[in-house]
């Protein structure tokens, strides 16, 4: 509500009371009062920080104040239906069960079961309507209704929130959400841990015991335990992982020393961005080379978050025992890795769209434990380095651990391997690049390979020319290009192999490689139905050549996920009759129903024979507790025909605030029955307490921490100073990932999970302030968390007030839906808001301080507009309110209206 408006009825308010005051107590206690214009009253309904509705009329009764019905439901947005005619009012407060009746003619009034007569002044019939007395409404509603008629102020006061008010918070918190490209993090205050000194390492641990009994082989029990750590001494971080064998045994262990720098300060004059010593994950190309993973070195200084090569993208990491791994591209599946000796998942060559790729890895535990890791890979010009030289080089021995065990498995060649390249962008649109490799390929043994490739963005494609050799007289040209047309990303390769050439990523006696694919964003009525379609012809120098076609359908509604599948494989032969046709389908679905999440897959063949192969079915639902005490069941069924065989299985897992509990058993069809039970902790530095450790059910060795104290900013320099006050009850925000835990009486709280190397703002939730002349002193300050390191940030809360204004051209015509920028001292955006319809515009939960108003630069160049405003405006406790006036915008031509 406008500041005028709002002024104007505490006037009226003030001399209402007032001339009550003077009028003598019999007058005011007249049993015959009805209400009139001179006890009127316009209240401003408040809810914590919400104003509600347009405001609520009233009158001062002699009883004290009475509110008109209606307006009070059209606030709270109450299904509460009024008939004056036949003077009922019938529906439900705040809750189904809630329900209401009221009868004016049989003057009751029927709360769920509860009926009571209306007591005399409980309701008064106004010219507006029925003008209920604020205590009788407050016990209908179960909430406080505290009228302050100096104020014309209606003030509501509840236990719990209520829908309205938690409506409010989702519609602030969603006026909060602004395109990536308007929120810049480097803009903002940061916050950043030294490396210096020995910091106390975390520790994840999984432990479990199982038993499993077969028909014909008897019974046996499996111990196995992983552990992993990470920490850091001085200036190099470390990471260590021991897992064992089903005995007990261990059977792998890893170790490898890192640095991490977004900004590319590693290493002096190299610049890097990463380096890595131990067991290091090895450097791939087109046509060259395979990622690899073994004990070695690397060294490079391209951004983090980018892939090695612009098509597709390799996805490694740890896999604990008895785990599975499942890849979603844009939510779509994508792929499935099961359990392996190693204990690491592969998804290899995963291919990537033109705009951006939104990767989840969801990991899943035997005992229904969930894991979920997010990354976001851009294909477009931005793949292109602007003007910019990017380097990388590595060698490795592949498959091989920095510090082999007996009893360990072994995987890939055992060979060294190594690459360098170097990749350089002669403008915004192109890039050219180079690369050299010593690899040791299987049948073939070791060669030496060059590659070279030119990358061209022409509109919204992106086409690559690249060429290898291997010096030995084998040579591959390839072409490939990715775009976006419409609703329509387009794939296409072509790949020509000549004179024998033999590598990592092309196989023996391949001749050609030709490719297309298709993802397409079908229109169906009000939704949009994902269509994949893929083609794929492999040449070989003996005529067996392939043709393999792929489709899959997405399709999503209510609660509900399908997924459809089909591949098809035609074998080529040069003489003779081919081979017939293989065909099969599969569907996937994932639903929630109720309380149950489905996941459910069944597989078909469909050529050349037609027959069912194999089904499973995965429900998981919630169970006691919630927050660090959720609990979750998980029961599952399967069936193989294959092998003939059913399996059933039922777990349960518990998680605490110190560890995760769970447990599992399964029995088949072939008389088989396995049980386990599973622990998963955590220990690490306790942020709270010096010296001190802390044991959770949060990861702490892979992800961040960070210790958060909010304080009264009492002199806003966005300094704690000794003498200002630590502000407990704060709630927090922290990205994506939600912070459970207000700060406690000493202001602290500690915010677990942080995506590893990954910005995150940390920042005081205002919508949560009960407040309203409190705000954050700032938007928070930007934490990149390294696992096991806690980062310690300080967050102030100060005086905030209003800026109101009208804003105008310079004829003096409103300006409507114009959005307005108040910027302080150090060009961050503090506040936001948008003119309405007469050109009134108010910012609210200013913090004290002093701005620049501005208009953002979107709208600026759309109205043709210059973006900066004349004057500053200062909000303090001495003005905390401030009334600019009418604020006229001068016209400028389109290509000068900048924001200053």
């Amino acid at each position: 509500m406008r500041p005028l408006i709002s002024k104007f009825r505490r006037w009226i308010a003030a001399f209402v009371a007032i001339g009550a005051l003077g009028q003598p107590a019999l007058a005011r206690a007249d049993a015959v009062w009805k209400p009139n214009a001179d006890d009127a009253v316009l209240f401003e309904l408040r809810l914590g920080q919400y104003r509600l509705g347009d405001g609520v009329r009233g009158y001062q009764t002699p009883a004290g104040v009475c509110v008109d019905m209606a307006d009070m439901v059209m606030a709270l947005d109450l299904p509460v239906r009024v008939d004056k005619k036949l003077r009922r009012a019938t529906g439900w407060i705040f809750n189904e069960s809630r329900t209401l009746t009221l009868d004016r003619e049989a003057n009751t009034v029927q709360i769920v079961n509860k009926t009571t007569k209306l007591p005399v002044g409980a309701i008064y019939d106004a010219p507006e309507g029925w003008c209920v007395a604020t205590p009788q409404l407050s016990n209908w509603l179960g909430v406080a209704l505290n009228p302050d008629l100096s104020n014309a102020i209606l003030v509501i006061k509840s236990d719990t929130k209520l829908p309205v008010e938690l409506s409010a918070e989702r519609k602030a918190r969603a006026a909060k959400i602004r395109p990536a490209s308007t929120f810049d993090l480097k803009a903002l205050p940061q916050s950043r841990v030294a490396y210096r000194g020995i910091k106390t390492p975390s520790v994840d641990a999984n432990v479990s015991i199982g038993g499993l009994r077969e028909r014909g082989h008897g019974a046996k029990t499996d111990i196995q335990f992983e552990l992993y750590a990470s920490g850091e001494a001085g200036p190099i971080a470390y990471d260590a992982r021991l897992a064992s064998n089903r005995k007990g045994v261990p059977e792998s262990l890893r170790l490898r020393g890192y640095r991490y720098d977004p900004d590319g300060k590693l290493l002096g004059p190299l610049n890097a961005t990463q380096v890595a010593i131990g067991d290091v994950l090895g450097l791939s190309s087109g046509l060259s080379a395979q990622s690899s993973i073994g004990r070695g070195a690397m060294l490079s200084n391209r951004p983090l978050d980018r892939p090695e090569n612009f098509d597709r993208t390799d996805f490694r990491g740890e896999l604990p025992s008895g785990w599975d791994a499942e890849l979603y591209r844009n939510g779509q599946l994508l792929n499935v890795a099961l359990n392996r000796a190693d204990g690491r998942y592969e998804f290899l060559d995963v291919p990537l769209l033109y705009g951006q790729n939104r990767f989840e890895i969801v990991l899943y535990g035997p005992q229904g434990q969930i894991r979920r890791e997010q990354k976001i890979l851009s294909v477009g010009p931005d793949s292109i380095p602007p003007r910019q030289t990017w380097y990388w080089a590595g060698i490795n021995q592949d498959g091989r651990d920095l510090i082999g065990l007996p009893s360990g498995p072994q995987f890939g060649t055992d060979r060294w391997r190594g690459s360098f390249g170097l990749e350089r962008g002669l403008s915004t649109r192109t890039s050219v690049s180079a690369s050299y490799h010593n690899l040791f390929v299987k049948e073939v043994g070791r060669r030496n390979f060059v590659e070279a490739a030119l990358r061209q963005a022409v509109g919204p494609v992106l086409a690559q020319l690249s060429g290898a050799t291997d010096l030995k007289g084998g040579s591959v040209l390839s072409v490939h290009m990715l775009g976006e047309l419409g609703r329509t990303y387009i794939s296409a390769e072509t790949t020509n192999v000549m004179g024998g050439f033999r590598s990592d990523r092309v196989q023996r006696g391949v001749q050609g490689l030709h490719r297309l694919s298709l993802d397409h964003g079908l229109k169906v009525g009000r939704s949009v139905v994902p269509v994949h379609a893929e083609a794929r012809y492999t040449a070989r120098d003996n005529g067996h050549d392939t043709l393999e076609v792929g489709g899959r359908v997405s399709t999503s509604f209510s609660r509900y996920s399908i997924t459809a599948e089909v591949d098809m494989r035609q074998d080529k032969r040069p003489v003779g009759p081919d081979p017939p046709m293989e065909m099969d389908t599969g569907i996937l679905l994932n639903a929630r129903v109720g309380r149950f999440r489905l996941r459910g897959d069944a597989r078909f063949d469909v050529s050349p024979h037609s027959r069912f192969r194999s089904f499973g079915l995965i429900t998981e639902w919630a169970g006691k507790g919630d927050g660090k005490n959720a609990s979750q069941w998980r029961a599952d069924l399967s069936y193989d025909r294959m092998m003939d065989r059913a399996r059933a299985g039922l777990g349960y897992a518990r998680q605490f605030e110190r560890l995760s509990l769970s447990g599992n058993a399964e029995v088949a069809t072939d008389g088989s029955v396995a049980a386990s039970i599973g622990l998963t902790f955590s220990i690490g530095p306790n942020p709270t307490k010096k010296g001190g450790l802390r044991m959770t059910s949060a990861r702490l060795a892979t992800h961040g921490q960070v210790l958060a104290r909010v304080f009264r900013d009492n002199n806003a320099d966005g300094i704690r100073q000794p003498d200002e006050p630590l502000e407990p009850e704060v709630q927090l925000a922290a990205g994506r990932v939600p912070v459970d835990q207000l700060t406690d009486p000493n202001g602290e709280t500690v915010i677990d999970s942080l995506e590893a190397f990954r910005p995150v703002l940390i920042g005081v939730d205002a919508s949560s302030l009960p407040d309203p002349l409190v705000s954050p002193s700032g938007p928070g300050v930007v934490v990149t968390p390294r696992p096991g390191v806690i980062a310690t940030v300080e967050l102030g809360l100060t005086g905030a007030g209003e800026v109101d204004g009208t804003l105008v051209k310079a004829g003096g015509t409103s300006l409507e839906g114009v959005d307005l920028e108040l910027v302080d001292a150090r060009g961050i955006v503090m506040s936001r808001t948008r003119s309405d319809f007469d050109g009134y515009f108010l910012f609210e939960r200013v913090p004290y301080g002093q701005y620049r108003l501005r208009i953002a630069k979107a709208s600026a160049d759309a109205a043709r507009l210059h973006a900066g405003l004349a004057g500053d405006v200062q909000v303090s406790g001495k003005a905390p309110s401030l009334h600019l006036g009418v604020t006229a915008a001068d016209p400028s031509d389109l290509r000068t209206a900048s924001v200053p």
